[in-house]
């Protein structure tokens, strides 16, 4: 957006919305300061709630959605037409004396400032020279303010790891001319920039990329050299490094998953997080507390407020060292979007369980949600702000009712520690169901129980983190106390995500989240009234507890909504990202795996998705993590029988990952050998490679989803490769053989054709034409990301299949992909991406 069309959009726009603003605050103080605490009339009747802010920030929340991908044009009109519209309702209002109409006036308004506010925002991130050098994928020398630390991620299928972090653009020099900027970009760069702290300026020569419409930053930049520091970081962000350091040293002795755990509650610090304690907790609907959430700051401010009560303190002290604590809590967790965000939402939900007053919280909650979307409209296109805004209004809206059912016949502690979690679980379900394709159903019983341990375990680790400037001894014995609550933390987020029916798969299309959506409407209505009676909860949670022992799939619902699982299916290529998964169906809830993923989640839900219970073997072709990594997600509720592997020595780490995963859970784990033959119900397969004698690596371009060096392009070509027979269907199943192993496969003389080809290494460029047309399938099945950075699959190796008369399909496009058999022969069903 240029520079006259922002004035042109924001001069009249203001000037009309300065007429009504005195009545938006008037609303807003009067909408704050109403309520009868919560207590019933004398009636006995509790007074309705105030939801006159709600259209607003409903409102002002759908622009900030909406204008970050609209054309500037028509949001510029829409905000100038929403403006007026909000000024002539408030002078109807005055006429009429309507209240419908005030409401409308007030939303019109907001919608008016927030999308004039994002408007500027879009502006600002999008105006410039760095939008222009991202489309050219230019090269600059640039500096940088660091806002975020480095995340270390790994590459699937690769050894390397690569650093992640959010900056500034603050000067650019490109061509021996230097520009001042202020653009929010993404960095990614090697190990190197995991060194680098949060309010330092650094400079480094990045290349310029483009991102997609709608994000937050403007490029990512990819860095070409090491960042070489310019100024250090501030004095508070220096104190907030040494103190996040200092509770990681405290805790050093602790083991592998408290040590990862006690940071992550303080503090929202998961780079020790041990990567199934992540999925283990994602699973058991414990994610909240290991990132900055509002129960972190819930949490200190009930302590710090309780004790500064006890000690005597009254009146505007309290509120005056609530303020002072939050804003420590900010400036420890670092002051970013998602922290400021979590503690508005800690700061609300703490004032709604206080007061325990539907009336005042709803209000409260809409106010944080307006003043958040005014900071940073780009809050309100994230699933994080989703989350955190559901949670804290089912705990202010649903929490009392819920509470005060179950106190009917159950201690108030207890009543309040099942009501509260389960409102917010009841009002988040249908974002996380979008965002996992599943429904936890331990998430309740779970937070319950983990409860009593989190607010010990917080509390010490922040007691260590203060005291570990002072004395690093003194502040291991907080510590490690803090270590034992989160043990037990630990083994109830494992066990609970271990049991079989954990989690339910739930489709993540529209209808499927309209169904689920209109399933917690009702369940809302009806749960004050069914908590009350004390037979039909204690029937509920009975039925709930035998579901997660032992559950029964409902393929007919899910087919209902999605067509999901499909009658016949007898092949399935899991959508599992830049991987490989691949179902063969073996009997009705059997079936065997070829290769796992690199996420134990995605291929844990492929499996549930699709019924299967037991899986009697799992083949790994070959060792990277994009075909391994998923293996444990395998297991999770299933009976594994045993793990084949490919023939040869193997001592890399994705190699003894598999190996000590299959000690700790008793599988058994033996080579394939070539010519084997084996048969699992009905299902039969031949291993046919690798053939020969493995050849070094050809010299060729290096493809970036090869493994970056011949010692990758030899892993691959070692991958094993069988023809599998399933109700007369053949599946030629490949890994990621290279074209010296293809070409060796059509040497050996072996039978290659087949009905089904799982195509090579992700469609990429690298295959051998002669063998693409020997194996004369008539489906292609292409597991691969979406986006992903590798170029896979290559319009060139879709065009030699196409051209082989093959049919291409792809998991980034129609996401899982079943091949079903019915009396008119072979079909082909997609399920749409769940991610």
């Amino acid at each position: 957006m240029t520079g006259p069309v922002r004035c042109t959009v924001t001069a009249p726009l203001l000037g009309a919305v300065t007429g009504g603003a005195d009545r938006l605050l008037e609303v807003v103080r009067t909408s704050i300061r109403a309520g009868d605490n919560g207590t019933p009339t004398r009636h006995g009747v509790r007074a309705p709630v105030d939801a006159r802010l709600v259209p607003v920030a409903v409102t002002g929340w759908l622009c900030t959605l909406v204008v970050p991908v609209a054309p500037v044009v028509p949001a510029a009109g829409g905000a100038v037409v929403a403006a007026l519209a909000g000024v002539v309702l408030l002078g109807r209002r005055y006429q009429r004396r309507g209240a419908l109409g005030l409401s409308a006036a007030v939303a019109c308004l907001g919608a008016a400032v927030l999308t004039a506010v994002t408007l500027l925002h879009v502006s600002a991130a999008r105006s410039g020279p760095v939008p222009v050098l991202a489309a050219e994928a230019a090269v600059a020398t640039t500096e940088l303010l660091v806002r975020t630390d480095p995340r270390v991620r790994s590459s699937p299928g690769h050894r390397s790891t690569y650093v992640v972090l959010e900056a500034d653009v603050l000067r650019l020099t490109r061509r021996g001319v230097t520009t001042a900027v202020r653009t929010p970009v993404v960095v990614t760069g090697p190990a190197t920039w995991s060194e680098v702290e949060v309010g330092q300026r650094v400079r480094a020569v990045t290349r310029f990329a483009p991102t997609d419409q709608g994000e937050r930053a403007a490029a990512v930049l990819a860095a070409r050299s090491a960042p070489a520091l310019i100024a250090r970081a501030g004095p508070l962000d220096r104190v907030a490094s040494r103190l996040r350091a200092g509770l990681r040293a405290a805790v050093a002795g602790l083991p592998a998953n408290e040590r990862g755990l006690v940071p992550a509650l303080v503090v929202g610090d998961v780079s020790r997080m041990p990567e199934q304690l992540e999925e283990d907790f994602r699973t058991a609907g414990l994610s909240h507390l290991t990132a900055v959430s509002g129960t972190n700051l819930t949490i200190l401010l009930a302590f710090v407020l309780g004790a500064a009560r006890w000690a005597g303190v009254r009146s505007w002290g309290l509120p005056l060292i609530g303020a002072g604590c939050a804003v420590g809590f900010v400036v420890l967790a670092r002051p970013e979007p998602s922290v400021l965000r979590a503690a508005a939402m800690g700061v609300v939900g703490l004032a709604g369980l206080a007061v325990g007053s539907r009336r005042h919280g709803v209000p409260a909650v809409a106010c944080a949600v307006l003043v958040l979307l005014m900071v940073d409209p780009w809050l309100g296109r994230t699933y994080g702000f989703a989350l955190s805004v559901l949670a804290t209004a089912g705990i202010v809206v649903l929490g009392p009712p819920f509470s005060e059912a179950l106190a009917r016949w159950l201690p108030r502690f207890a009543a309040t520690a099942v009501g509260v979690p389960l409102a917010a679980q009841v009002a988040c379900t249908p974002v996380v169901a979008v965002l996992s394709a599943s429904v936890s159903a331990v998430a309740v019983v779970a937070n319950m129980l983990v409860a009593p341990a989190v607010t010990p375990a917080t509390v010490l680790g922040i007691a260590a983190t203060l005291v570990s400037p002072v004395s690093l001894t003194g502040a291991c014995v907080p510590g490690h106390l803090a270590g034992y609550a989160a043990r037990w933390i630990v083994e109830i987020g494992t066990r609970a995500a271990r049991m079989p029916g954990a989690s339910l798969t739930w489709p993540s299309s529209a209808l499927g989240v309209g169904v689920l959506t209109l399933l917690c409407v009702a369940a809302v209505v009806l749960a004050p009234r069914l908590l009350r009676r004390r037979g039909v909860t204690l029937a509920l949670a009975g039925s709930l507890v035998a579901w997660i022992v032992h559950p029964v799939q409902p393929p007919a619902s899910l087919g209902l909504l999605t067509g999901w699982p499909p009658t016949g299916w007898v092949v399935v290529a899991c959508d599992v990202g830049q991987g490989d998964a691949l179902v063969l169906r073996a009997g009705p809830r059997s079936a065997v795996v070829v290769d796992t993923g690199p996420d134990p989640a995605y291929v844990d839900r492929c499996l549930t998705s699709l019924g299967v219970r037991q899986v009697p073997y799992v083949l790994l072709t070959h060792f990277h993590s994009d075909h391994t990594t998923g293996l444990p997600g395998v297991a999770r509720g299933r009976v594994v029988g045993e793990v084949g592997i490919r023939p040869g020595a193997a001592t890399g780490d994705d190699a003894r990952r598999v190996h000590d995963w299959a000690d700790s859970a008793g599988v058994p784990v033996a080579a394939v050998a070539i010519g084997e033959e084996r048969q699992v119900g009905a299902l039969s397969w031949k291993v046919l490679g690798p053939a020969g004698r493995l050849a070094e690596p050809e010299s060729r371009g290096v493809d970036a989803g090869s493994g970056d060096s011949e010692e990758g392009a030899a892993e691959n070509d070692s991958s094993v490769v069988i023809l599998a027979r399933i109700q007369g269907i053949s599946v030629l199943v490949t890994g990621d053989v290279e074209p010296t192993g293809q070409r060796r496969l059509l040497s050996s003389g072996a039978d290659l054709h087949a009905t089904v080809l799982k195509v090579p290494h992700h469609g990429s460029r690298y295959q051998d034409p002669d063998f693409l047309r020997a194996v004369g399938a008539r489906i292609a099945m292409i597991s691969v990301g979406a986006d992903n950075d590798y170029g896979h699959p290559a319009s060139s190796t879709i065009a030699t299949l196409a051209s082989a008369g093959a049919r291409v399909v792809r998991t980034d496009q129609g996401g899982a992909m079943a091949v079903v058999k019915d009396g008119t022969g072979l079909g082909l069903v997609a399920r749409s991406p769940p991610r």
